[in-house]
């Protein structure tokens, strides 16, 4: 590709305090997902899992046309059906280490740390599959989702055909699913897939208050809440309370459990230390 777009990042990573905000920097291709993003995704989760510091992401798409138009036709998909040589050390990373798809998608790597996902624009195939390994979506009226990858003779295989079904009734992923149809804002929101519908510019601002206010609150306990959900999910409910049980016992014992009452009977901000 030529042009500024060539020389400039295709993630961004900024630190704004304990948030962590990611932008999906393609704007001139509706931010789909090249192997250069891909990689640097997977580094980006690496990083913000390992840093004591940083207690929520906040991922955008750059720009106002897209969140994320998905895996780029023309690099991606080629790159992994073996149709286009690689090119480049990312690509070259891409097909020599499998943990980076993986790990791009939150597939086998799980975050204890919550993800919200600012959805600004389209957010399709694998920008919806995106999507889907984040805990809170906030999406602009002009948002629409999708998975046509059905319609490209292609299948989704970034988690979609797991956690989907998971996260809306089974009839109604499987319409999505199946059909490769679009579905606006509105109907995404009233079938439970994002959580609030807002002005365009307003996503990212929206997205970003939510982010400081679960990073103002205990880290050992969103951490544990986001855990344990996770590891409940499709478990017997004596195994969910066992996973409870054991989420219980860690925070219970920490130091973050002691301060927080002790804060709110002083009527003072709790001063949290994330142990």
């Amino acid at each position: 590709m030529n042009g500024p777009e060539a020389a400039a990042p295709h993630l961004l990573a900024e630190r704004r305090g304990r948030i962590f905000l990611l932008t999906l920097n393609r704007p001139a291709a509706r931010n789909a997902i090249s192997p250069e993003m891909a990689c640097r995704l997977s580094d980006a989760y690496e990083t913000f899992a390992e840093d004591d510091e940083l207690r929520v992401m906040v991922l955008v798409g750059a720009g106002d046309k897209a969140f994320c138009s998905g895996g780029d036709l023309a690099l991606t998909l080629p790159l992994l059906t073996g149709a286009r040589e690689p090119e480049d050390d990312w690509d070259r990373r891409v097909l020599d280490d499998p943990s980076v798809m993986n790990r791009s998608a939150l597939r086998h790597h799980a975050l204890d740390k919550p993800i919200i996902a600012a959805i600004n624009g389209p957010c399709l195939a694998g920008g919806m599959e995106t999507m889907l390994a984040t805990d809170i979506r906030i999406a602009s009226e002009t948002a629409v989702f999708g998975l046509p990858e059905a319609k490209r003779g292609l299948i989704p295989f970034a988690g979609s055909l797991v956690r989907l079904p998971r996260q809306v009734p089974q009839a109604m992923a499987m319409e999505i699913l199946l059909t490769g149809d679009f579905i606006d804002a509105r109907r995404a929101y009233d079938m439970g897939l994002i959580n609030r519908v807002v002005p365009q510019d307003e996503v990212l601002a929206t997205a970003l208050d939510m982010a400081g206010r679960i990073a103002a609150n205990g880290p050992v306990a969103v951490q544990a809440i986001k855990r344990t959900v996770r590891l409940a999910s499709g478990a017997s409910l004596s195994e969910g309370f066992a996973h409870e049980d054991e989420a219980k016992a860690t925070v219970m014992a920490s130091e973050d459990a002691r301060e927080g009452p002790r804060a709110f009977m002083e009527k003072r901000p709790a001063r949290f230390v994330g142990r």
